[in-house]
């Protein structure tokens, strides 16, 4: 009889861990272990660079089958932050992001294409009321347990926006976004 039982119970752990090995995640803000920044020329002259502070998002993450991997980010658009309350203001303001209008930036995955360590993460971006799909290049910076009995799961991507074609002034050029993230699993 216990034979039987040990018999069963292999069987059904191993039957649970051979369908799928995704996991979701969701991404750690209030922990402070995400990050959001943004990279523009100035004139071309410098670059400003900043930061969105007030975020949300979730990924699955299956190293197995990294093509069954999925992201979403809300971004706070008004949680715009240069590190110069004048410049932001501005940013946030009708002739750049019109936060009051447009108080949401998105992200929603449509795809990855790659290996467990790196690839491409494909999706919409939807930001001052316009859609585009973009791709980010991913790369899963580790995994594992946690000192406080939870698993998590940390990846970078970056991408190149034209300002332009998000209806914000085109003469701004590209800007460089990189996406930090560490997610607990759930």
């Amino acid at each position: 009889m216990n034979l039987l039982k040990l018999f069963t119970a292999t069987a059904l752990i191993f039957g649970i861990v051979s369908t799928s090995t995704a996991a979701d995640y969701v991404i750690d803000k209030p922990g402070q272990h995400a990050y959001i920044t943004f990279k523009a020329s100035h004139l071309g002259f410098s670059y400003i660079i900043g930061h969105f502070e007030d975020f949300e998002g979730k990924f699955t993450h299956d190293a197995a089958d990294p093509s069954n991997s999925s992201a979403s980010i809300t971004i706070q658009t008004n949680s715009l932050d240069s590190d110069h309350a004048e410049r932001d203001k501005h940013l946030k303001g009708a002739d750049y992001f019109d936060a009051a209008k447009y108080p949401e930036i998105t992200f929603v995955s449509t795809g990855y294409s790659g290996g467990e360590e790196a690839g491409k993460l494909a999706g919409n971006v939807t930001i001052h009321g316009i859609t585009k799909a973009v791709e980010l290049d991913v790369n899963h910076i580790g995994e594992g347990k946690d000192p406080w009995g939870g698993y998590r799961s940390g990846f970078e991507g970056t991408v190149m926006l034209a300002a332009g074609d998000f209806g914000l002034p085109a003469w701004i050029g590209d800007v460089e976004v990189v996406v930090i993230v560490e997610g607990v699993r759930q």
